[in-house]
């Protein structure tokens, strides 16, 4: 977690200072003016405090720490001036949220301790965020494995769209990964209403009779609704519910979030390319399928999906019996009990859960042995 401290203030000989009297006791970073600390900020961030002035020429300390609050939102901000008038001190905290308002001439001592407060703070926040992320990611991982149990068709691609929206996701450089990732791993929990041949038939890639068709078309919907509710599944909610839309339009709506309209066009593109994979096309002629058809995948995110690796080179197909897996190797053949029913598709990732569940099928019914997998060498 960084601990850099960035000090801005149109005056050299003041940065100067600065850094001579802080530099033994904090990672300090300078700009002369609100354009240039943004400039930093971009390139050389994270930063945990920002010190700015009020007074400068062009963007002023408020303009700044209200622009870094939207962007940087983490970053504590301080603001060190001269005037403070009660009006001026109001409108920085109303509109950059300042952590600490200090007046100038600041005595080194209460700088320094208000810079520890704020970067003390700083490790706070971003401490209980990780904490909830953390957590929010871990139930949500658990939900998809024991969907993926109670319904593997529905289910087994998650685990595999959500390593490949993440590809394109860090391609991109998005913000908040974690709800693309997330929205991948459970975009199918609406198809938990529909019945067992229809989710059959979609999984073999048939086509669906006109009532079967209207119920999948629902499932975004259903999914969304179940999830709305959630604390900061909000945005992924809104990513279920439009997976389906066109990449058309998506771009053309208005009523659409920018990072929903995109999260959205990235998920039905993944979860469209997984699906062909697992029906045996080759790579090559699933590409050429998704690029055939115009309006339906964002061009951009197609030439993204065409340089991505899908798994390491080092892999290798094994027949094992049931005692010998283990979690992390991928289902290579729907693996099927003895009496038929399936009990884990093609493509889906062995988990602990899993393995329990094979057992248990074993043990009552009977599971077809050996079972192929991919393992990494």
């Amino acid at each position: 977690m960084t601990d850099k401290v960035l000090f801005v203030d149109d005056e050299e000989n003041i940065l100067h200072s600065i850094k001579r009297e802080l530099r033994k006791r904090f990672q300090i970073h300078t700009a002369g003016s609100g354009t240039e600390a943004l400039e930093v900020l971009k390139n050389e961030g994270p930063f945990a405090v920002i010190v700015s002035d009020m007074r400068m020429p062009g963007m002023d300390g408020i303009q700044l720490l209200a622009a870094v609050k939207d962007q940087y939102p983490n970053t504590i901000r301080l603001m060190l001036t001269g005037n403070a008038d009660q009006e001026t001190a109001i409108e920085a905290v109303n509109k950059g949220q300042i952590f600490r308002f200090l007046n100038k001439p600041c005595p080194t001592p209460t700088l320094v301790m208000a810079i520890a407060l704020a970067q003390r703070q700083y490790r706070l926040v971003n401490a209980e965020r990780e904490l909830l992320d953390k957590t929010l990611k871990g139930a949500i991982t658990v939900l998809s494995e024991v969907l993926s149990l109670a319904s593997p068709l529905a289910f087994s691609s998650g685990l595999r769209v959500k390593s490949l929206v993440g590809e394109i996701a860090r391609k991109l450089q998005m913000d908040n990964i974690w709800q693309l990732e997330i929205a991948a791993l459970i975009s199918q929990i609406g198809c938990i209403t529909l019945p067992p041949n229809t989710l059959y038939k979609l999984y073999a890639g048939q086509e669906l009779a006109a009532q079967e068709e209207a119920m999948y078309r629902d499932h975004p919907q259903i999914g969304s609704k179940l999830l709305e509710k959630i604390p900061r599944l909000e945005e992924v909610a809104a990513i279920i519910a439009h997976q389906l839309l066109p990449y058309s339009a998506l771009a053309e709506s208005r009523n659409i979030k920018e990072e929903v309209s995109l999260g959205a066009q990235i998920l039905r593109m993944a979860i469209d390319f997984d699906a062909l994979l697992h029906r045996d096309w080759k790579r090559t002629e699933a590409l050429a399928h998704l690029e055939s058809q115009p309006g339906e995948y964002n061009p951009e995110l197609l030439k993204i999906l065409a340089g991505i690796k899908l798994g390491p080179e080092n892999e290798r197909v094994v027949a094992v019996e049931l005692r010998d897996m283990s979690a992390g190797m991928i289902v290579e053949q729907d693996i099927e009990a003895l009496n038929g029913v399936l009990i884990a598709p093609k493509g889906q990732e062995v988990t602990w859960s899993l393995i329990k569940g094979l057992k248990n099928f074993a043990q009552q019914v009977g599971v077809k042995e050996p079972i192929l997998v991919r393992v990494r060498q």
